[in-house]
């Protein structure tokens, strides 16, 4: 079984940045591929990024490509979510979670564990 507890969200104008953190509990995290979803009001759960297990491949949905930027601390059992250029189209509650095979998808059916989510909120 795997936690994961997300934190950091919060209300920032446009323009502004936000670091959200996801931490995992177990002693397995460096094994796992982990990825950031959202969803806004009224809309499905949508793709943001996902970090391989070693950390050297990411991938990012079209919309934050050269705005957000994902690490890992797998000492820390750690993922971040670095959020610059903020924009009201950000507005969403982002969920991070573990895809234990490691597969890197894009696909929110291949993670088999979820964070509660934390609420990002961008005023105009």
């Amino acid at each position: 079984q795997v936690q994961l507890v997300e934190s950091g969200g919060g209300l920032v104008q446009a323009g502004g940045s936000l670091r959200l953190s996801c931490a995992a509990s177990g002693r397995s995290f460096g094994s796992y591929a982990m990825g950031w979803f959202r969803q806004a009001p009224g809309k499905e759960r949508e793709f943001v990024s996902v970090i391989t297990r070693s950390g050297r491949v990411k991938d990012y949905a079209d919309a934050v490509n050269g705005r957000f930027t994902v690490s890992r601390d797998n000492a820390r059992n750690t993922v971040y979510l670095q959020m610059n250029s903020l924009k009201s189209e950000d507005t969403a509650k982002y969920y991070c979670a573990a895809d234990v095979d490691g597969m890197a998808t894009r696909r929110g059916s291949t993670y088999e564990y979820w964070g509660q989510g934390t609420q990002v909120t961008v005023s105009s």
